[in-house]
């Protein structure tokens, strides 16, 4: 049945929703066991190669594998959690020899996509990998020289994360103009977090490792970023709407209200500190700015004209900088101030 857990926290600008509401906070819909497996099929997969896990955590053994005349036949299968159905679908496994070869890295001696996997081994031990997206685990295994090979279950421990974002109270963003990026949680020596996955579309599952993970949400390529940390559960489906505080503003320099833009004119956009945010050469351009106090200067055949504006989360507008209105500064001799 499908579990939901809902809480709340304390967070500047940001807030989370799930598909069951949009709302400020946190609300966590979750899709459990085999329905977490029906959901990851329902909804566009990201199925980019995973980095293996590292290897180097087991012993080596000291002797190489037997000749493969003895091989014997494995069953392999994966689980996302311990207590839910063998994965049918969507994983990739990997076999390794615990030997390094002349590069320095462990050998693959088999492979195998989809479900579960039967692989013909000789006796001896080996380094299974299996991944499902950026989830993955990895067991030793050791295929004795009589009897049957066991049939060896590995445990994911993974979930998945769908994201999306809305500007202001529900105002769905463009998926063109969003992208996000996910990290690790902790940071590291250097005081950076670990990337896990960049450039991620909304609306596209990720599966992850059960854990927290620091979520980077970007509108636009200026300034509408937020942040926030989601937590990943072990065989469920997480779904959640970052809030960006930020609209789409179009500037024009025009002879009269509502008239067409002027070409040739140069752009800059700064904040109300006097720090320049953006800057385009475009007779109409179109930028998305997070909330707060601006002022737009065009310039446009040695002459400067501006106007401070307000962006206001949610509501995108047009900003017209009427030539008539003002009085242009030559930009010549306000370069020689």
């Amino acid at each position: 049945m499908n579990q939901k857990s809902t809480g709340r926290i304390a967070m500047s600008g940001i807030s989370f929703t799930s598909r069951c509401a949009l709302a400020a906070g946190l609300v966590v819909c979750s899709c459990v066991g085999a329905q977490a497996q029906e959901a990851f099929k329902t909804f566009k997969q990201l199925d980019s190669t995973a980095k293996m896990p590292k290897l180097n955590a087991f012993s080596v053994p000291l002797q190489p594998n037997a000749p493969a005349n003895g091989a014997k036949m494995v069953s392999l299968e994966a689980r996302l959690t311990g207590d839910s159905p063998a994965m049918q679908q969507g994983l990739s496994w990997r076999v390794f020899s615990p030997f390094a070869g002349g590069d320095g890295k462990l050998p693959m001696v088999a492979s195998a996509e989809g479900g579960s996997a039967d692989f013909e081994l000789a006796p001896g031990d080996y380094f299974v990998n299996v991944t499902f997206g950026r989830a993955g685990t990895t067991k030793r295994l050791t295929i004795p020289a009589s009897g049957e090979a066991e049939k060896q279950v590995l445990v994911l421990d993974a979930g998945g994360i769908e994201l999306n974002a809305v500007s202001g109270a529900d105002s769905r963003i463009p998926a063109k103009d969003l992208r996000f990026k996910i990290y690790a949680a902790e940071t590291r020596e250097d005081g950076e977090r670990g990337m896990i996955m960049d450039d991620v579309k909304p609306g596209t599952i990720v599966r992850l490792n059960a854990g927290s993970y620091h979520i980077v949400s970007e509108y636009g390529d200026i300034n509408a970023v937020v942040r926030a940390d989601i937590k990943v559960e072990a065989g469920k489906l997480t779904e959640a709407t970052m809030q960006h505080r930020a609209a789409q503003i179009d500037l024009k320099l025009v002879s009269e209200e509502g008239g067409e833009a002027v070409a040739d004119t140069a752009w800059s956009v700064l904040t109300s500190g006097g720090d320049i945010v953006e800057e385009s050469v475009s007779a109409f351009p179109i930028m998305i700015l997070a909330e707060g106090e601006y002022t737009a200067i065009a310039r446009n055949r040695d002459k400067i004209y501006q106007r401070d504006f307000t962006v206001t989360a949610g509501q995108s507008s047009d900003v017209e900088l009427l030539m008539k209105d003002q009085k242009p500064t030559d930009a010549f001799a306000e370069g020689m101030d």
